[in-house]
């Protein structure tokens, strides 16, 4: 089943309950809401790989780093919402008091588990916002705002009290890939080799390499790559009076021609090409 709303307003929802094995890293530039209904899934974010159970939900912040790994022998069921921040600015002028873009702007990426009263609500927010979606009219595209709004209000209210921040693994293997994420996070602006990995955590660089796959579905040298061109997006956003090659520089890459190439083969376009359309 796949449900995808494409309206007037830039808030789209989606559920899937088909598993898929396209685990590619991406980012975009809308916040997005992720529910796990159920299945097995580890979901990389930015330097933190979460181990998901049914009722989880995610926030996130889209410039970050993000892939789902997926256990492809299990249903995958989950829900999305992708939406333009600045669209939900303007609906929350006055009479709404409360800037219910606070948990997205404060916590960047967070993810709770819902239990009880509280996981019933939203999944019965994520249903109406699915089944207003397949709609179309103009009142319909009314309600879904509210309710849309709604369920802001609701993560508003999770994000007044006191989140847990324990991070639980499954299994060593995701507490290792946990470690080598964060020492790719400290260091990816520098030459990063297996060896120093393997010299770092006292663990066979063949070993770790194939857990790291195993976990994220990719390998440790495409995650570094990824990352580094994914800060490179984020530095021609903020310092854009910077030089394609400063920038390829400060993210860790050696030779400004092997950025270029790089970049273009995983962004779909040149660097300069980049930076006009932002």
């Amino acid at each position: 089943m796949q449900v995808k709303y494409t309206g007037i307003h830039p808030i789209d929802i989606s559920r899937t309950t088909k598993p898929y094995t396209d685990n590619q890293f991406h980012t975009h530039n809308q916040f997005e809401i992720f529910y796990f209904h159920e299945g097995r899934c580890t979901y990389l974010i930015g330097d933190r790989i979460y181990t998901l159970s049914p009722g989880d939900l995610i926030i996130m912040h889209g410039m970050t780093l993000h892939c789902p790994k997926i256990d492809a022998s299990y249903v995958y069921d989950r829900t999305t919402l992708h939406f333009d921040p600045s669209y939900i600015q303007q609906l929350i002028r006055p009479p709404y008091t409360v800037n219910v873009l606070k948990p997205f702007q404060d916590l960047h990426n967070h993810r709770i588990h819902l239990e009880g009263e509280l996981r019933i609500e939203i999944e019965r927010l994520l249903q109406q916002l699915t089944a207003l979606s397949k709609q179309g009219d103009m009142l319909a595209n009314n309600r879904y705002l509210l309710v849309f709004l709604d369920l802001l209000h609701c993560l508003y209210g999770l994000y007044q009290k006191p989140m847990e921040q324990i991070q639980s693994f499954s299994s060593a293997k995701e507490r290792n890939v946990q470690d080598i994420i964060t020492f790719i996070e400290d260091n990816y602006q520098t030459e990063i080799h297996l060896e120093q990995l393997e010299s770092h955590m006292h663990i066979s660089k063949n070993y770790l390499s194939n857990i790291f796959r195993e976990v994220t579905g990719t390998t440790i040298f495409q995650y570094l790559t990824q990352r580094r061109i994914n800060q490179a997006k984020v530095l021609f956003l903020m310092e854009k009076e910077k030089s394609v090659t400063d920038i390829s520089y400060r993210v860790g890459f050696k030779h400004p021609a092997h950025f270029s190439r790089v970049f273009k083969y995983i962004v779909g376009c040149t660097a300069d090409e980049y930076r006009r359309t932002i």
